[in-house]
């Protein structure tokens, strides 16, 4: 990483550093008040579907990297692909570096195009870049991850400096997870209803009465 590359980073790292260092209920008092609204919602399969299946999850979170390798397969190849439900990916932030890989995954335009490709990355790659004990490291490997799906060191720039999205979408994963009461990862729900992790053959289950199969 070059002295520009490391400025950004040095730069970003602070900002997350002091956010992160407030205290949950000051945060939480300023998220009510932080306009979110342009903060793009992550969604795959049909928009208009009768069902819709939110999935709350941490980058960071190991058994988020499990359902990712397996169950969200078996998920988007018997529901998403074939349109019966609406998918929607929701990031949660328990630590710095969750926030760092979604910084990554929605930078640039057309960042909705990427995201789940990126984030099928982060995930599979975890267990190496989310153990690593120097933050610069675990920046510049979230910066592959990015590079690899098409964007500039310009644009990672861009984005590892912004720090009134990073605040955004922090605020926004508060507000969220307090009005569907997220505790944990990875949580979802299926049309309303609250569920923690299952087996997936419980989850298909649970879709399958929802559209009335």
């Amino acid at each position: 990483m070059n002295r520009t590359k490391s400025a950004f980073a040095a730069t970003f790292l602070a900002v997350l550093a002091a956010l992160f260092l407030s205290t949950q209920s000051a945060v939480a008092q300023e998220a009510s008040d932080i306009d979110t609204s342009d903060i793009i919602e992550m969604v795959l399969g049909n928009p208009d579907a009768e069902v819709t299946v939110v999935e709350y999850a941490s980058f960071t979170c190991p058994h988020c990297a499990s359902f990712h390798a397996g169950s969200f397969k078996d998920l988007k190849k018997d529901f998403i692909d074939t349109g019966k439900i609406k998918f929607v990916y929701r990031e949660v932030y328990f630590d710095r570096q969750g926030l760092w890989a979604a910084i990554v995954a929605r930078c640039g335009a057309g960042a909705e195009n990427r995201y789940f490709g990126i984030a099928e990355m982060i995930y599979e790659n975890q267990r190496v870049w989310a153990r690593q004990e120097d933050p610069a490291a675990i920046v510049d490997s979230l910066r592959r991850f990015g590079k690899t799906a098409g964007l500039t060191d310009t644009q990672l720039d861009q984005c590892f400096s912004d720090a009134d999205t990073a605040q955004k979408l922090y605020a926004r994963y508060l507000q969220l997870a307090e009005e569907d009461s997220v505790k944990s990862t990875p949580t979802f729900i299926i049309n309303g209803e609250l569920y923690s992790n299952m087996p997936y053959a419980e989850m298909a289950d649970i879709i399958n009465a929802a559209l009335g199969e």
